[in-house]
């Protein structure tokens, strides 16, 4: 078996704490940070080397984004995708040794304040990356013979109903909108993606990764499923259980986001 996980991290230097209480208690063989939001030189190798999380990809900026892979199998660094084309780290991936298993971590712009390309640039910004990326899913099929992959990370896009606490009250708020749901639909349909997010907790199932600092969203559990986990059909085939550790947005200073955990039969 090999387990994957993926993090939203918002920043790995103040919170390695909680990473490395999180690697040690779950033990999964590979995770996939995102919103690292530092330096390749400056992210804290020492913990993961310590932990025994030694093959290390680093794609990072000063203080902003930034993506990191970290795996006790030995992988070899693929690509650093430039979905925005402005120069922002949000990907890496890899392929795993003797695996047969890409593996494609990924921080998708959030998209700013106001559903609308002219008035909001970022929000246009972000539709450009899912543009970009849903070509790049296409060529997977054509150029590499559909090979395993698994496309993972902080999506910043709740596509269902029930992938949000209320439906109606989000439907003009960024990361629920229609056209963010019909843009990210035709992203899995380039490549056939699998969700399994919702192919092993199947809708309206409660299945949030997010929530707001602010108390009350708490409270009322106000959440949204931003975080996704996609594999490519033949790898979909072999995902056997996928988990979500919400005890980590109660631990001290927590990320607003949760892992997610998916186990894969080797």
């Amino acid at each position: 078996m090999i387990t994957i996980a993926t993090w939203n991290i918002n920043s790995v230097r103040l919170r390695i704490d909680q990473v490395e209480r999180f690697l040690t208690q779950e033990q999964p063989d590979v995770l996939c940070l995102q919103e690292i939001k530092c330096t390749e030189s400056l992210f804290p190798r020492e913990m993961f080397e310590r932990l025994s999380y030694g093959h290390i990809a680093v794609h990072g900026q000063k203080g902003y984004h930034g993506v990191a892979t970290v795996s006790r199998l030995p992988f070899a660094e693929t690509a650093r995708h430039d979905w925005q084309a402005n120069g922002e780290a949000r990907h890496v991936g890899v392929e795993l040794t003797g695996q047969g298993l890409f593996l494609e971590n990924v921080y998708i712009p959030a998209g700013g304040d106001i559903p609308d390309r002219e008035a909001n640039p970022k929000f246009g910004q972000k539709l450009d990356f899912l543009a970009r990326m849903t070509q790049w899913s296409k060529d997977l099929g054509s150029k590499d013979g559909g090979r395993p992959t698994l496309l993972v990370g902080d999506f910043n896009i709740a596509p269902l109903e029930s992938d949000v606490y209320n439906h109606k009250a989000l439907l003009k708020v960024v990361s629920h909108t229609p056209l963010e749901v019909e843009t990210l639909n035709g992203l899995a349909a380039a490549h056939g993606w699998v969700d399994l997010g919702r192919k092993h907790i199947p809708a309206p199932e409660r299945n949030y990764s997010w929530w707001s600092y602010r108390s009350f969203w708490r409270d009322k559990d106000q959440g949204r499923r931003l975080d996704h986990m996609w594999a490519s059909p033949d790898l979909a085939e072999r995902s056997r259980e996928h988990r979500l550790i919400e005890e980590t947005r109660r631990w001290d200073q927590p990320s607003d986001h949760i892992p997610l955990m998916t186990r894969f039969a080797a």
